[in-house]
């Protein structure tokens, strides 16, 4: 098997990067596959564990916040020389890094210089998520020039930094992207093979409560994820206005996360209970106590807290724009729709129906069981194996 050194902005910090890297690393240790990882941490150490060896770098004072658990170290070159040294005594056969971050810069270039093949998965929409930070920006911007400056300039800086990406994915001799329509536009912009690399959900942990229907009065909405303006949160309200336009008032929203658009969302919500950021067993004790789960997300690439809805019996309701939408069977095990008004449609509909609801719940409990970490792991490693015999490699790997 491949000795793989793998590099990601994202470890510790809960969000899909992170996931799917804790699991590589999980995966290699299981399996006793040689793995060398590199991420952020709290401050520079090494350590290893069998046969998975690990170097956290420390940030510096010019590290900038991107999010309150995720910055960019403008001064990372300096790990160079002593990652350099360390991946010399490993001797990858590949690097494998998650995107265009300091620890992702690092790792492009240490490949460069040993020469091994790269591999790059990836994983945010980094030129969306500048775009919906800008519009956020220009909010404070007087109305009668927010409009037509906002457009431009969004626009503008998504352009730019969709280039930017492309250019450095071209770096790679292979790719990874999380949902069909991500493998298609990455393999015509850099002509690159690029594999679907999916993400799997710990069933265990995820799981639908043990009886329902609950003896509740209120038909319960939930949302799961940063409380940020590219997450397009403030739908939330649009779908309580709508609600209450047609006078249903049995619900209530379970928010759970933490980020920049909290304060909004406490003034503008009449029926949400927020219960900061939640892990492990509470996070999917909060899961169980929902009905649906509403996901109004246009720039995630895959949607994890959405097939962890589904792994716990609750149908979901997302975006036909991002990843999300690629794992929902509209009518199946949720709906897929971008009109709050329809979107309020659907929840009057599914609190009137429980039998309807009960087989949506059964539904996406079975789709999510279909998802392992596992599979979605070895088929990984399958492509590390096939690029370094020097097979062709295909979109459809």
């Amino acid at each position: 098997m491949p000795r793989v050194a793998f590099f990601t902005d994202s470890f510790h910090q809960m969000n899909g990067v992170g996931l799917t890297s804790r699991e590589m690393v999980r995966f290699a240790r299981g399996r006793n596959l040689p793995f060398f990882a590199v991420y952020p941490g709290a401050r520079t150490r090494s350590s290893a564990d069998g046969c998975v060896q690990a170097l956290e770098l420390g940030s510096s004072v010019l590290a900038l916040p991107l999010e309150p658990d995720l910055n960019f170290d403008l001064l990372f070159w300096r790990h160079m020389p002593a990652l350099w040294r360390a991946l010399e005594r490993f001797q990858p056969d590949v690097v494998h890094i998650t995107g265009p971050g300091h620890c992702g810069l690092l790792g492009a270039r240490l490949a460069y210089r040993l020469g091994v093949p790269l591999v790059a998965s990836w994983h945010t929409n980094v030129h969306e998520f500048w775009a919906w930070r800008l519009r956020q920006a220009f909010a404070h911007v007087p109305v009668w020039g927010r409009s037509r400056l906002s457009r431009s300039v969004t626009a503008g800086c998504q352009t730019i930094a969709w280039k930017l990406c492309v250019r450095f994915y071209r770096l790679a001799r292979l790719l990874m992207a999380p949902n069909p329509e991500l493998v298609a536009l990455l393999h015509g912009e850099t002509g690159r093979p690029v594999f679907l690399m999916e993400r799997g959900v710990d069933t265990e942990l995820f799981r639908p409560a043990p009886a329902w229907p609950r003896e509740e009065p209120v038909f319960t909405i939930g949302y799961v994820g940063r409380l940020s303006a590219e997450k397009n949160v403030r739908r939330l309200a649009d779908l309580e206005q709508q609600l209450e336009r047609r006078n249903f008032f049995r619900y209530r929203l379970l928010v759970v996360g933490r980020g920049a658009e909290l304060s909004w969302l406490q003034a503008n919500l009449g029926r949400a209970s927020f219960t900061g950021p939640l892990y492990g067993p509470d996070l999917a004790q909060a899961y169980r106590q929902m009905d649906l789960f509403f996901f109004p997300s246009e720039t995630d690439t895959f949607g994890n807290v959405v097939l962890e809805a589904l792994a716990s019996g609750v149908p979901a309701l997302v975006s036909s724009r991002g990843g999300p939408q690629f794992l929902i069977e509209d009518g199946v095990t949720g709906f897929i729709i971008d009109d709050p008004g329809g979107a309020a449609e659907r929840v009057i509909q599914l609190a009137a129906q429980p039998d309807l609801l009960l087989r949506m719940r059964a539904a996406a409990r079975q789709a999510a069981l279909r998802r392992s970490w596992e599979s979605v792991i070895a088929r990984v490693y399958a492509c590390y194996e096939q690029l370094l015999a020097g097979a062709h490699a295909s979109t459809n790997i």
